[in-house]
């Protein structure tokens, strides 16, 4: 049985705990509505600015990466919902492909076709001409 001050404390602490998990549960909830509302508005923006785009977009190597990088993390469903400027498809092969280069051992090869070979020493090449002389 708890004394009245064992009562009180367990209460107090109790009380404490609901309050600052009802707080937590009420911040991620305001800030899970405000990330709604940004993505809301950046995909409304993207589809006007789209409209307004005519021909063929170009990608430099650097967003390529970056899109692939992304892509890769939503998966294939999600970007089904989200790309539009290019294929969720050629997207995820674009991350194939960054992710073959990186493990077929490019860095480590220097050139094509045989090593080159040391330097020849000259000591031999006088010795060999005084002996002749």
């Amino acid at each position: 049985m708890f004394t009245k001050v064992e009562w009180n404390k367990s209460f107090i602490f109790n009380s404490i705990r609901l309050r600052r998990e009802w707080l937590l549960a009420y911040i991620t909830g305001t800030v899970d509505q405000a990330l709604l509302l940004r993505n809301e508005y950046l995909a409304t923006e993207n589809r006007i600015l789209r409209n307004q785009i005519t021909g063929r977009v170009r990608l430099s190597d650097g967003e390529r990466k970056t899109l692939a990088e992304i892509g890769h993390k939503l998966g294939k469903q999600a970007l089904k919902e989200v790309a539009t400027i290019v294929k969720p498809d050629t997207i995820l092969g674009w991350h194939r492909t960054r992710v073959a280069q990186k493990f077929d051992g490019s860095k480590h090869r220097k050139t094509p076709g045989r090593p080159p070979i040391g330097r020849v020493s000259i000591f031999p090449v006088k010795m060999w001409n005084e002996r002749r002389a």
